[in-house]
């Protein structure tokens, strides 16, 4: 496996002996860091249309595209249906009915605590994830993906509709690590099945590299897997009749956690934008 983060702020050296490496958390404050949005589109003051509503959070541009098609978006009052049509600064663009205004691009990262919901909102008055990055921005920002309530780590938001769409879509094969503690040792014969492979009741689950974790009790393993499917980490583990007790995301997409102490959140640089922006 390639090098790994298994805690805030520490590298991991990477495998060896099949084993990955324990590093401590590093504590301290968040850096912030200036606010950015993605650079124009190379023609002045014009904006395409399907780019003007993905920017509004209403949905990815292909989506954009469709509903333009079906008569769904007006122009200072028109019905506009042509791909590649372009809007001028002041005017009024409306979806359904809505004026739409488009935001500026931002992408926030947080370290997620325990016993937060990943929503933004809950009817049953559950804390959300929401809630601990409400002074980061005014922007409508939704989370990309999911992590479980007792489930740690990096946990991306965005109004970006194209990027969140492409980070959660199986085909683009976003690499995530975790970093799981179990409630007992790890069987090295589990560990083999793992690596060939766990047949679960939705399908099998194709596991991109496990390890155990260098210099610690062999219930600490990392694992990388691409999934998206709904607790799939702990349903492997629990397949094979472990619990999990910890399960800490340490990698997403390329991001660590990297000087992001738990609970604290930051805006992501310019080039890391560009790098998820270059996930074929």
């Amino acid at each position: 496996m390639s090098r790994a983060n298994f805690g805030d702020g520490k590298k991991a050296s990477g495998r060896q002996g099949g084993r990955f490496r324990k590093k401590s958390y590093a504590r301290g404050n968040a850096p912030v860091k200036k606010k950015m949005g993605v650079v124009g589109n190379g023609d002045p003051g014009l904006t395409r249309l399907n780019k003007y509503i993905a920017n509004s959070g209403v949905c990815s541009r292909r989506e954009a595209d469709t509903f333009i098609a079906a008569g769904n978006v007006t122009v200072n009052g028109e019905t506009i249906t042509e791909m590649g049509f372009k809007v001028k600064p002041g005017d009024t663009v409306r979806f359904d009915g809505r004026v739409l205004n488009p935001e500026k691009k931002e992408y926030i990262l947080l370290n997620k605590p325990k016993n937060f919901i990943t929503t933004t909102s809950d009817e049953r008055g559950r804390r959300t994830v929401m809630e601990l990055i409400a002074k980061a921005s005014n922007a409508r920002l939704v989370p990309v993906g999911r992590l479980d309530r007792n489930t740690t780590g990096l946990l991306l938001f965005t109004n970006d509709g194209d990027l969140a769409k492409k980070l959660t879509h199986p085909k683009h094969g976003v690499r995530k690590l975790y970093h799981v503690v179990l409630n007992k040792n790890l069987k090295a014969d589990d560990l083999r099945k793992i690596r060939e492979g766990i047949e679960l009741e939705d399908g099998p689950v194709a596991v991109d590299e496990v390890s155990y974790i260098q210099n610690a009790p062999k219930k600490e393993v990392g694992i990388e897997i691409h999934s998206g499917r709904n607790r799939i980490v702990r349903r492997v583990f629990e397949h094979l009749g472990y619990e999990v007790n910890q399960l800490d995301r340490v990698v997403f997409a390329g991001l660590t956690k990297k000087d992001l102490p738990r609970g604290h959140w930051r805006h992501l640089s310019r080039q890391e934008v560009i790098n998820l922006g270059m996930i074929p």
